[in-house]
């Protein structure tokens, strides 16, 4: 229990920088063409999994209490 707020942070951490990878690689779905699209689709069976997922977080309305939810 005592790295329990430390593992919060990490699993949080991960998940930003994830949909960030997502972003990068897959930014046309969201309107952002950053990435060729061969290698997008090159990389697509590996992230199927999750994809769903990604979509879902990345059309989340946001709120900035969200951010310092966590922090207070």
């Amino acid at each position: 229990m005592t790295v329990y707020e430390l593992e919060l942070e990490f699993s949080k951490e991960k998940n930003r920088l994830n949909n960030l990878l997502m972003l990068t690689v897959f930014g046309d779905i969201a309107g952002l063409p950053l990435f060729p699209s061969y290698y997008s689709m090159r990389l697509l069976p590996y992230i199927i999994p999750t994809f769903n997922t990604w979509k879902r977080n990345l059309y989340r309305e946001k709120d900035i209490t969200d951010i310092f939810s966590t922090d207070i």
